[in-house]
């Protein structure tokens, strides 16, 4: 029971572990020679306490792996707040180079339930914060299902090409070519999707302006916070990707009106909402974690026939978006977008979370550190390079037995999986 106990603490409240069957052997290795000699170690899964090697499941939504998440929100939390203010092999010095929060919203499909600045709705109620039509159309017949479905399919492809205009829009306040401006400067930026309530993805990203290395290298004298939020207005008003033709319908897709460029200036914000590096770190990590099914009532995982949606709890809403997706996932000119395989994402198939490579840490390597941690913690050591591990393993299954989940809610809570994360 003590070694059943002490595996499962090692989940770290993990409530779908991945199981595997298999082994770990270490060898003796002669440097020299490269032969392999005796057997040093030797572990295998049926004579582990719960007859499996069990692995956390590393799964980012709250829905599926509160635990798992908590630990996702916390690396992303400390990988955006590295590339704000330093720290986790970043250069300190990034804190002084532009930098802005930007948020990009999609067009609108039709009209919906919301709560206007007036305080009255189109439909003349006044909705409440947590009220459940927020987000649904006012008129579900009139809704362009299709383009909003389609607009997530291809939210991913649309801020490639933002991207790239804005280092053409950059350049060109510079006075500088595309291929020089590489030379003088480059554009480093992590981003989130997260869902509106009415289905539509749209991202959130710290965008920051660096010398030509990177981080490491101070931005030229004319790269200021201004120049970069008026080069990303430009480039988001223009960046267009041409979809499909649908019944002689022609698509093409851009952001909606309502952008907003904040800088970022750490604590000595001045403006009417304190936007510090730790509050835009915190926002992007708390959106890191979510799916659409927090916003729209939809799900958190795949369906393999369209039946299953009968037996599901959904909103009407989330409902027609999913059936929608189905539908165009039917058709062979729209084969490339896998709707059907993302309908459950209402179409929207990319990451919810990315970075350029030079913004700063990335999430393997705080998992690396963190499991070195764990290691010296409990007083392991790192192979030797006068060791050769040799180990096999093959999937058996997921989640706890009755017993095992029962034992697992005794447990203390891990160390760091509650509360508000700190500066590490």
């Amino acid at each position: 029971m003590p070694e059943l106990l002490r595996q499962l603490s090692g989940l770290g409240g993990c409530t779908h572990p991945i199981r595997l069957d298999g082994h770990r052997t270490e060898h003796a290795l002669d440097t020299t020679t490269g032969e392999i000699g005796a057997v040093l170690h030797r572990m295998t899964s049926d004579r582990l306490p719960a007859g499996h090697l069990l692995v956390r499941c590393n799964n980012r939504r709250t829905t599926r792996c509160p635990a798992c998440a908590e630990t996702y929100r916390r690396d992303t939390f400390h990988l955006i707040t590295a590339g704000l203010r330093g720290g986790k092999g970043t250069p300190e010095d990034v804190a002084h180079h532009p930098r802005v929060f930007a948020t990009f919203t999609a067009p609108g499909f039709g009209p919906v339930h919301n709560r206007p600045d007036s305080g009255r709705c189109r439909c003349g109620t006044e909705h409440p914060a947590d009220a459940p039509e927020l987000g649904t159309p006012l008129d579900p017949d009139t809704y362009d299902y299709e383009v909003a479905v389609l607009w997530n399919a291809h939210a991913g492809a649309l801020w490639r090409r933002f991207s790239i205009y804005l280092r053409r829009e950059i350049a060109k306040r510079a006075g500088l070519s595309q291929r020089a401006f590489r030379q003088h400067a480059r554009v480093s930026f992590a981003k989130v999707a997260e869902y509106q309530r009415r289905g539509a993805v749209h991202f959130h990203a710290v965008i920051r302006l660096d010398g030509p290395d990177g981080g490491t290298t101070p931005p030229p004298a004319w790269a200021t916070a201004d120049m970069l939020a008026d080069a990303i207005r430009a480039a988001a008003a223009t960046a267009r990707v041409t979809g499909p033709t649908l019944d002689g319908r022609k698509h093409t897709f851009a952001f909606g009106r309502q952008l907003d460029v904040r800088t970022i200036r750490g604590a000595d914000f001045t403006g009417s909402a304190e936007l510090t590096d730790r509050a835009v770190a915190a926002y992007i990590a708390k959106y890191a974690t979510k799916g659409a099914e927090t916003a729209t009532g939809t799900l958190d995982r795949p369906i393999r026939f369209l039946a299953e949606l009968a037996h599901l709890h959904l909103t009407d809403h989330a409902r027609r978006l999913i059936r929608t997706a189905w539908t165009l996932g039917a058709r062979k000119d729209l084969e490339h977008l896998r709707l059907r395989a993302w309908a459950h994402m209402l179409g929207f198939r990319g990451h919810f979370s990315t970075k350029t490579r030079h913004y700063s840490t990335t999430l393997g390597a705080l998992r690396t550190a963190r499991a070195d941690y764990r290691r010296a913690q409990n007083g392991q050591q790192q192979p030797e390079e006068t060791t050769y591990v040799l180990s096999h393993w093959t999937f058996a299954g997921t989640g706890l037995t009755p017993a095992e989940t029962w034992l697992a809610t005794s447990l203390e809570p891990a160390p760091g999986t509650e509360g508000e994360p700190t500066h590490g």
